[in-house]
């Protein structure tokens, strides 16, 4: 079920910024910043040969990851994202097996314009893990 990790994601105030060190420091294709509103953040992307970095931002005061930032002040990774070739598939196999889906179950478009869902991190060895259909 589990397919080829997709990204890192890391936490920061001013994803532009961390992603511009990352493309200066790596030789990374940087990807523009895009608002996601119904997730609470700005992400922009750091294309590696092999996976992305993904540098999510708060989007407004009530951004889901604020506290994280605000705790995490230099940035730090958030989460991980693994493709899956069927989501609605891939959460009820992980819900049978007990693990905790975050929110209500329903996928969400995520910043590849593909389905979402995020894993509790307390099921996934302290690791929040996003699934997101390939």
């Amino acid at each position: 079920m589990l397919g080829r990790l997709n990204h890192v994601a890391i936490a920061v105030a001013d994803a532009e910024k961390a992603a511009r060190i990352y493309g200066t420091a790596f030789g990374a294709e940087i990807s523009g910043a895009v608002a996601l509103p119904e997730h609470g953040v700005i992400t922009v992307f750091a294309t590696l040969p092999n996976t992305k970095i993904e540098f999510i931002q708060p989007l407004g005061e009530n951004s889901p990851i604020q506290k994280f930032v605000d705790r995490n002040a230099d940035g730090g990774i958030h989460h991980i994202c693994y493709e899956v070739p069927d989501i609605i598939a891939a959460r009820d196999q992980l819900i049978a097996e007990g693990a905790r889906v975050l929110g209500d179950g329903t996928p969400k478009i995520g910043a590849h314009g593909k389905p979402v869902l995020f894993l509790h991190p307390k099921d996934f060895s302290g690791a929040l893990v996003e699934i997101e259909e390939s």
